[in-house]
Protein backbone atom coordinates (compact mmCIF):
# COMPACT_ATOMS: atom_id res chain seq x y z
CA UNK A 1 0.00 0.00 0.00
CA UNK A 2 2.72 2.44 1.23
CA UNK A 3 4.45 1.89 -2.71
CA UNK A 4 0.86 2.53 -4.07
CA UNK A 5 0.85 5.56 -2.54
CA UNK A 6 4.32 6.52 -3.24
CA UNK A 7 4.32 5.83 -6.88
CA UNK A 8 0.41 7.63 -7.01
CA UNK A 9 2.20 10.82 -5.32
CA UNK A 10 5.25 10.85 -7.54
CA UNK A 11 2.88 10.67 -10.58
CA UNK A 12 0.48 13.64 -9.30
CA UNK A 13 4.16 15.75 -8.79
CA UNK A 14 5.39 14.81 -12.43
CA UNK A 15 1.89 15.60 -13.64
CA UNK A 16 2.03 18.83 -12.01
CA UNK A 17 5.01 19.55 -13.45
CA UNK A 18 4.19 19.02 -17.29
CA UNK A 19 1.51 21.88 -16.33
CA UNK A 20 4.26 24.24 -15.01
CA UNK A 21 6.16 23.48 -18.50
CA UNK A 22 3.33 24.22 -20.47
CA UNK A 23 2.45 27.01 -18.76
CA UNK A 24 6.01 28.59 -18.67
CA UNK A 25 6.07 28.17 -22.42
CA UNK A 26 2.79 29.44 -23.26
CA UNK A 27 3.25 32.56 -21.18
CA UNK A 28 6.30 33.23 -22.87
CA UNK A 29 5.21 32.96 -26.50
CA UNK A 30 2.36 34.71 -25.54
CA UNK A 31 3.56 37.60 -23.78
CA UNK A 32 6.53 37.87 -26.83
CA UNK A 33 4.01 37.69 -29.31
CA UNK A 34 1.63 40.29 -28.10
CA UNK A 35 4.91 42.54 -27.71
CA UNK A 36 6.40 42.41 -30.87
CA UNK A 37 2.12 42.81 -32.53
CA UNK A 38 2.43 46.00 -30.03
CA UNK A 39 5.10 47.24 -31.69
CA UNK A 40 7.59 46.35 -28.79
CA UNK A 41 10.15 44.05 -30.32
CA UNK A 42 12.94 45.55 -28.97
CA UNK A 43 11.64 44.36 -25.30
CA UNK A 44 10.04 41.49 -26.06
CA UNK A 45 12.94 39.20 -24.86
CA UNK A 46 12.44 40.63 -21.40
CA UNK A 47 9.67 39.15 -19.76
CA UNK A 48 11.82 36.43 -20.10
CA UNK A 49 13.46 37.42 -17.38
CA UNK A 50 10.53 37.78 -14.93
CA UNK A 51 9.55 34.05 -16.43
CA UNK A 52 12.82 32.74 -15.24
CA UNK A 53 12.66 34.24 -11.45
CA UNK A 54 8.83 33.00 -11.34
CA UNK A 55 9.39 29.56 -12.21
CA UNK A 56 12.83 28.57 -10.90
CA UNK A 57 12.06 30.35 -7.18
CA UNK A 58 8.41 27.99 -7.41
CA UNK A 59 10.35 25.10 -8.92
CA UNK A 60 12.98 25.05 -6.10
CA UNK A 61 15.93 24.80 -8.52
CA UNK A 62 19.38 24.92 -7.63
CA UNK A 63 21.98 27.33 -9.54
CA UNK A 64 23.47 24.44 -11.01
CA UNK A 65 20.31 22.66 -12.26
CA UNK A 66 19.45 25.74 -14.00
CA UNK A 67 22.92 25.90 -15.38
CA UNK A 68 23.94 29.52 -13.56
CA UNK A 69 27.43 27.93 -13.03
CA UNK A 70 30.67 28.28 -14.77
CA UNK A 71 31.60 24.76 -15.85
CA UNK A 72 35.32 23.07 -15.13
CA UNK A 73 37.22 23.96 -17.67
CA UNK A 74 37.97 27.06 -20.55
CA UNK A 75 37.42 24.42 -23.67
CA UNK A 76 33.99 24.95 -24.08
CA UNK A 77 33.97 28.26 -23.82
CA UNK A 78 36.83 28.31 -26.46
CA UNK A 79 34.15 26.37 -28.77
CA UNK A 80 31.49 28.47 -27.85
CA UNK A 81 33.58 31.31 -29.79
CA UNK A 82 34.99 29.26 -32.58
CA UNK A 83 31.58 27.97 -33.86
CA UNK A 84 29.92 31.09 -34.95
CA UNK A 85 33.72 32.40 -36.36
CA UNK A 86 34.09 29.22 -38.50
CA UNK A 87 30.16 29.07 -39.50
CA UNK A 88 30.15 32.58 -40.42
CA UNK A 89 33.13 32.78 -41.66
CA UNK A 90 32.73 30.07 -44.05
CA UNK A 91 29.25 31.65 -45.27
CA UNK A 92 31.59 34.99 -45.68
CA UNK A 93 34.27 33.30 -47.87
CA UNK A 94 31.81 32.00 -49.88
CA UNK A 95 29.85 35.21 -50.67
CA UNK A 96 33.65 36.29 -51.16
CA UNK A 97 34.58 34.13 -53.87
CA UNK A 98 31.15 34.22 -55.63
CA UNK A 99 31.49 37.73 -55.72
CA UNK A 100 28.43 38.81 -53.38
CA UNK A 101 30.07 41.06 -51.05
CA UNK A 102 29.92 44.43 -51.75
CA UNK A 103 27.22 44.81 -54.63
CA UNK A 104 25.17 47.49 -52.75
CA UNK A 105 26.36 50.11 -50.17
CA UNK A 106 26.06 49.03 -46.38
CA UNK A 107 26.11 52.58 -44.18
CA UNK A 108 28.30 53.04 -41.41
CA UNK A 109 30.88 50.82 -41.93
CA UNK A 110 32.82 53.00 -39.66
CA UNK A 111 30.65 52.09 -36.75
CA UNK A 112 30.55 48.24 -37.89
CA UNK A 113 33.53 47.07 -35.28
CA UNK A 114 31.76 49.40 -32.53
CA UNK A 115 28.75 47.90 -33.25
CA UNK A 116 30.10 44.31 -33.41
CA UNK A 117 31.54 44.54 -30.24
CA UNK A 118 28.40 46.47 -28.69
CA UNK A 119 26.39 43.37 -30.14
CA UNK A 120 28.27 41.07 -28.76
CA UNK A 121 28.80 42.29 -24.98
CA UNK A 122 25.60 43.69 -24.85
CA UNK A 123 23.99 39.92 -25.67
CA UNK A 124 25.98 37.65 -23.46
CA UNK A 125 24.36 39.38 -20.08
CA UNK A 126 20.76 39.81 -21.73
CA UNK A 127 20.60 36.24 -23.44
CA UNK A 128 21.82 34.86 -19.78
CA UNK A 129 18.71 35.94 -17.89
CA UNK A 130 16.27 35.78 -20.78
CA UNK A 131 16.52 33.62 -24.04
CA UNK A 132 19.40 31.54 -22.62
CA UNK A 133 18.33 31.63 -19.30
CA UNK A 134 15.03 30.58 -19.93
CA UNK A 135 14.92 27.69 -22.50
CA UNK A 136 18.12 26.44 -21.49
CA UNK A 137 17.83 27.14 -18.32
CA UNK A 138 14.68 26.97 -16.39
CA UNK A 139 13.04 25.05 -18.80
CA UNK A 140 16.17 22.75 -19.20
CA UNK A 141 15.85 22.18 -15.75
CA UNK A 142 12.24 21.29 -15.80
CA UNK A 143 12.02 18.93 -18.33
CA UNK A 144 15.25 17.13 -16.67
CA UNK A 145 13.30 16.84 -13.65
CA UNK A 146 10.13 14.93 -15.20
CA UNK A 147 12.17 12.43 -16.49
CA UNK A 148 13.22 13.77 -20.07
CA UNK A 149 16.73 12.14 -21.23
CA UNK A 150 19.66 14.66 -22.43
CA UNK A 151 18.52 14.54 -26.06
CA UNK A 152 14.97 14.72 -25.69
CA UNK A 153 16.27 17.65 -23.46
CA UNK A 154 18.03 19.16 -26.45
CA UNK A 155 15.45 18.51 -28.93
CA UNK A 156 12.73 20.00 -27.03
CA UNK A 157 14.53 22.92 -25.77
CA UNK A 158 15.66 23.96 -29.69
CA UNK A 159 11.66 23.24 -31.11
CA UNK A 160 10.57 25.36 -27.88
CA UNK A 161 13.23 28.31 -28.78
CA UNK A 162 12.36 28.36 -32.51
CA UNK A 163 8.35 28.52 -31.72
CA UNK A 164 8.87 31.21 -29.51
CA UNK A 165 10.68 33.32 -32.22
CA UNK A 166 7.71 32.74 -35.16
CA UNK A 167 6.24 36.56 -34.04
CA UNK A 168 9.81 38.56 -34.60
CA UNK A 169 9.75 37.12 -38.20
CA UNK A 170 6.30 36.84 -39.07
CA UNK A 171 4.85 40.16 -37.31
CA UNK A 172 5.86 43.50 -38.78
CA UNK A 173 9.06 43.62 -36.23
CA UNK A 174 11.64 45.40 -38.51
CA UNK A 175 13.42 42.10 -38.16
CA UNK A 176 11.32 40.12 -40.18
CA UNK A 177 12.91 38.81 -43.48
CA UNK A 178 10.77 37.97 -46.65
CA UNK A 179 7.93 35.48 -45.93
CA UNK A 180 9.88 32.94 -48.39
CA UNK A 181 12.81 32.74 -45.91
CA UNK A 182 10.88 32.18 -42.59
CA UNK A 183 10.63 28.29 -42.76
CA UNK A 184 14.53 28.71 -43.22
CA UNK A 185 14.92 30.82 -40.57
CA UNK A 186 12.90 28.48 -38.27
CA UNK A 187 14.39 25.75 -39.12
CA UNK A 188 17.77 27.15 -38.21
CA UNK A 189 16.76 28.52 -35.08
CA UNK A 190 16.05 25.56 -33.83
CA UNK A 191 19.69 23.99 -35.42
CA UNK A 192 21.10 26.95 -33.43
CA UNK A 193 19.34 26.02 -30.45
CA UNK A 194 20.61 22.57 -31.03
CA UNK A 195 23.69 23.61 -30.99
CA UNK A 196 23.50 25.62 -27.98
CA UNK A 197 21.75 23.20 -25.93
CA UNK A 198 24.72 20.54 -26.69
CA UNK A 199 27.33 23.62 -25.63
CA UNK A 200 24.93 23.78 -22.63
CA UNK A 201 24.82 19.83 -21.94
CA UNK A 202 28.77 19.34 -22.27
CA UNK A 203 29.76 22.51 -20.29
CA UNK A 204 26.47 22.11 -17.67
CA UNK A 205 26.83 25.79 -17.73
CA UNK A 206 24.01 28.50 -19.48
CA UNK A 207 26.86 30.45 -19.60
CA UNK A 208 28.44 28.47 -21.85
CA UNK A 209 25.53 28.97 -24.43
CA UNK A 210 24.97 32.52 -23.76
CA UNK A 211 28.77 33.32 -24.64
CA UNK A 212 28.12 31.63 -28.51
CA UNK A 213 24.78 33.52 -28.51
CA UNK A 214 26.40 36.74 -27.83
CA UNK A 215 29.46 35.80 -30.77
CA UNK A 216 26.82 34.95 -32.99
CA UNK A 217 24.49 37.52 -33.07
CA UNK A 218 27.80 40.11 -33.21
CA UNK A 219 28.78 38.48 -36.14
CA UNK A 220 25.94 37.91 -38.61
CA UNK A 221 23.69 40.92 -37.80
CA UNK A 222 27.02 43.46 -37.76
CA UNK A 223 28.00 41.38 -41.70
CA UNK A 224 24.92 40.68 -42.75
CA UNK A 225 22.33 42.85 -41.01
CA UNK A 226 19.00 41.76 -40.80
CA UNK A 227 15.26 42.02 -42.02
CA UNK A 228 15.86 44.38 -44.68
CA UNK A 229 18.58 45.82 -43.15
CA UNK A 230 22.03 45.61 -45.24
CA UNK A 231 25.12 44.34 -43.02
CA UNK A 232 28.54 45.48 -43.10
CA UNK A 233 29.68 43.42 -46.06
CA UNK A 234 27.13 44.93 -48.39
CA UNK A 235 25.41 41.13 -49.32
CA UNK A 236 21.65 41.63 -50.70
CA UNK A 237 21.21 37.86 -51.59
CA UNK A 238 20.58 36.96 -47.95
CA UNK A 239 18.40 33.78 -48.77
CA UNK A 240 21.61 31.94 -50.06
CA UNK A 241 23.94 33.95 -47.57
CA UNK A 242 22.06 35.13 -44.69
CA UNK A 243 23.36 32.93 -42.00
CA UNK A 244 20.06 32.79 -39.98
CA UNK A 245 17.98 33.04 -43.37
CA UNK A 246 20.04 32.20 -46.12
CA UNK A 247 20.64 27.81 -47.23
CA UNK A 248 23.71 28.34 -46.84
CA UNK A 249 23.97 29.44 -43.18
CA UNK A 250 21.55 26.52 -42.80
CA UNK A 251 23.46 23.83 -44.66
CA UNK A 252 26.70 24.77 -42.16
CA UNK A 253 24.95 24.71 -38.97
CA UNK A 254 23.34 21.08 -39.61
CA UNK A 255 26.63 20.28 -40.21
CA UNK A 256 27.64 22.03 -36.63
CA UNK A 257 25.11 20.23 -34.99
CA UNK A 258 25.85 16.91 -36.46
CA UNK A 259 29.20 17.27 -36.04
CA UNK A 260 28.64 18.97 -31.95
CA UNK A 261 26.19 15.49 -31.20
CA UNK A 262 28.49 13.29 -31.95
CA UNK A 263 31.63 14.92 -31.15
CA UNK A 264 32.61 15.45 -27.40
CA UNK A 265 34.32 18.38 -26.32
CA UNK A 266 37.46 16.13 -24.70
CA UNK A 267 38.11 15.16 -28.18
CA UNK A 268 38.13 18.83 -29.07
Amino acid sequence: MRNIARRHAVCVAMNRSWIGIVAGVLAAIAITSAMDAAGAAAFSALPLMALLALFWYSGRFSAAEIGFVWGESLRPYVLSVIYPLAVIGAITGVAAATHAIGRSPAPHHGYAWLNLLLITGVTVPVALVTEEGFFRGWLWAALQRVGQGKAATVALTAAIFALWHWSAVVLPTGFNPPIAQVPIFMINAALLGIIWGLLRLRSGSVIVSSVSHGVWNGLAYTLFGFGTHVGMLGVTNTAIYGPEVGVLGLAINAIAAAVLWRWPFDKL
